[in-house]
């Protein structure tokens, strides 16, 4: 049975400003790109049985950078759906929603149409996820490149939690994770590794 491998995109411009980034396609910033490239010596020499990455940009960018090859775009790697929340950092949302939680209260649609989703429907695509890799890990390991709050969803998913204890697994920018097994569970065996 194979490990699943996770990597966060590289930092764009507003994943170091802490806005929200879903449906915005930022590129990677310079920085960003570093990130990316210092990830392939981690991963050198490692074979996958199968590697997914979001449709979106800055994932597909990391995965070039970072070596990987033959990858396939899921869209249900797309990062959480923030809605009218979309370029706005929690520190705004706090002004008029001060109460207001990600992790339990989810992105409110947006008034351009721009779906916003509840941690409920983002666990639903880490599921579908989870599926697909389930059928790819018996032939080795698996390596998924998506964005930081939909990472921390599944990771928690795959764990055997709930959506919303996502918000236990803090993910910077940049960084390679391992969810493997232990006595046929699965367990957090790497978090936040860099080169």
């Amino acid at each position: 049975m194979g490990d699943l491998l996770l990597v966060r995109h590289g930092e764009t411009e507003w994943s170091r400003s802490g806005q929200h980034t879903s449906f915005t396609d930022l590129p990677l910033t310079r920085h960003g790109e570093e990130q990316a490239e210092s990830l392939a010596p981690l991963l050198a020499g490692r074979t996958f049985a199968l590697v997914l990455t979001s449709p979106l940009a800055r994932a597909v960018r990391t995965a070039e950078l970072a070596g990987l090859t033959g990858t396939v775009r899921d869209a249900d790697l797309h990062e959480w759906y923030y809605g009218a929340y979309e370029g706005v950092t929690t520190e705004e949302i706090h002004r008029t929603r001060p109460d207001w939680d990600l992790w339990t209260d989810g992105g409110p649609a947006g008034s351009d149409g721009r779906p916003g989703e509840s941690p409920a429907e983002v666990g639903e695509r880490a599921d579908r996820v989870l599926g697909r890799a389930a059928k790819a890990l018996p032939e080795g390991d698996v390596m998924l490149v998506a964005h930081g709050h939909f990472l921390r969803v599944l990771t928690a998913r795959r764990l055997g939690l709930s959506p919303a204890e996502g918000r236990l697994f803090r993910l910077e920018t940049g960084t390679v994770c391992r969810l493997s097994t232990e006595h046929g569970r699965p367990v957090l065996a790497e978090w936040n590794t860099r080169a």
